[in-house]
Formats: structure tokens, C-alpha cells, sequence
């Protein structure tokens, strides 16, 4: 499950945090390291921070937008520090890591850090299932992202171990992906655009709530094409 795992780095600043980073995921056994937008990249400080990481840091993969960086994956998490209007589920550490180690084995998995100054947007937000947030001093909460990153690293390599002496078979569910789950919001709006259900000069949190709901929900593929289908017939009708 180890190697079905991505941590995307989204805007990131300063490049010596890329290659701690990227050190901080091989001491645990992690491989996939994404970049998306990062303001400058290659860079010879990441690679000073990377240590003995630089084979991390060689395959990197760097994108423009998210929905590229995620677009494949059936389960994305957000790391957020601060509280959000709308909110989300939110795991420890320690229970994402358990969440995640009882995910179908081909499940690809994306794990979101934000900006080193703002973190995540709402809107990146809204783009995960969960949001995951580190048990920090309630005084001083500030975390450097690649410290950010080891933390949920070391949790992800912990529950490895204890899945490597674990009995049971993983799920053999396939859950929608996240461009799947792009295009059935983009089709849900339509349609309640079209039945006057939403009004959109006004659309208040209709959206965001029901992007939640569903990603609460973590829709398997037959799902999906059930909900499709339903959308589809009222598009017809």
C-alpha cells in the first residue's frame, strides 16, 4: 500500500522544504513525491535538504494544476491546520493511517500540503474526502511542512508494519476517482441548474455541502454509474 500513496506538495515555496521533504518519505519507506506549481524547481537547496533522498527528489513529478496531481486517485486527504467555515471530517494522523491501511490494495491514494504561509484553499479542500490535522500545541501550532510530512509518514509506515502481520484480506471495492468525481459534480450542477434547484447568480454552499456529502460517502464505481444514470434520465426527461 506503501507505494500506492503520493505526497502532493501544492505551491510550495521554498525548495530546501521539497527536498526535506522528500527525505522525510524515504526514511519511512514512501516514494511518490508530486509537486504542483512549486515556485522553483529543481533547485540546488532542495537537493542540499534532500541528503540522501536525491533519488526521491529524480522522480519527482511536477504539474501544473491539482486535478492533475489527483486525478487518478479514489481516496485524496487535505492536511489543514486551521478550522474551516464548512467542515470536513477530520482524522489524526494515526486514524488517516488506519484508514488508509483497510483501502483496497490498487487504491491510489493522494495526501495534500498546502502552502508554507496559507495552506490549502477551501477549494483544494473541498477536492478530499477527509482532511487530516496533526495534534499540535493549541498555542503554537506552526508546523514546517516537511515536518508536517515525516509526521504523517512515520504514522503511514507504523501501520504498514502492523499490516504486514495482519490476517485479513483488503477490500476489493473500486471507488470512483477524483476526475470521476470531478465530472459527476460538474453533471450534478447542470442538472440542478436545469431543474431550478440552484440558482446560480446565488448559490450559496450548495456545492461545497454536497461535495462533502458525497465525498463522505467515498462512491464505489457501480454507484457512480447508478448516479449517473439517474442524472442522465433527468437530463433526457
Amino acid at each position: 500500500m506503501l507505494n500506492q500513496i503520493r505526497m502532493v506538495l501544492v505551491n510550495t515555496s521554498h525548495p530546501g522544504n521539497i527536498g526535506a521533504a522528500a527525505r522525510a518519505i524515504k526514511t519511512m519507506g514512501l516514494e511518490r513525491l508530486l509537486l504542483v506549481n512549486p515556485v522553483s524547481f529543481p533547485h540546488v537547496k532542495a537537493a542540499e535538504m534532500a541528503a540522501s533522498a536525491l533519488d526521491i527528489l529524480a522522480k519527482t513529478i511536477v504539474v501544473d494544476t491539482l486535478d492533475e496531481a489527483i486525478a487518478d486517485c479514489s481516496l485524496v486527504i487535505g492536511a489543514s491546520a486551521r478550522s474551516r467555515t464548512l467542515a470536513f471530517p477530520i482524522l489524526s494522523p494515526r486514524a488517516l493511517a488506519e484508514k488508509i491501511f483497510v483501502e483496497p490494495s490498487h487504491t491510489e491514494i493522494a495526501i495534500l500540503f498546502g502552502r508554507e504561509q496559507s495552506g490549502l484553499t477551501n477549494e483544494e479542500l473541498q477536492r478530499c474526502h477527509f482532511h487530516v490535522q496533526i495534534p499540535s500545541n493549541p498555542d503554537y501550532s506552526s508546523l514546517n511542512i516537511a515536518a508536517a510530512v515525516q509526521v504523517i509518514a512515520y504514522e503511514l509506515r507504523v501501520a504498514h508494519l502492523d499490516q504486514q502481520q495482519s490476517l485479513e484480506p483488503p477490500a476489493k471495492c473500486i471507488y470512483a476517482n477524483s476526475k470521476e468525481m470531478s465530472a459527476f459534480y460538474q453533471h450534478l450542477e447542470r442538472i440542478l441548474v436545469n431543474i431550478d434547484f440552484l440558482n446560480p447568480t446565488m448559490p450559496r454552499q450548495l456545492m461545497p455541502k454536497l461535495r462533502r456529502l458525497f465525498n463522505r460517502a467515498r462512491l464505489e464505481n457501480s454507484e457512480m454509474n447508478i448516479l449517473r444514470g439517474i442524472l442522465g434520465m433527468i437530463e433526457r426527461r
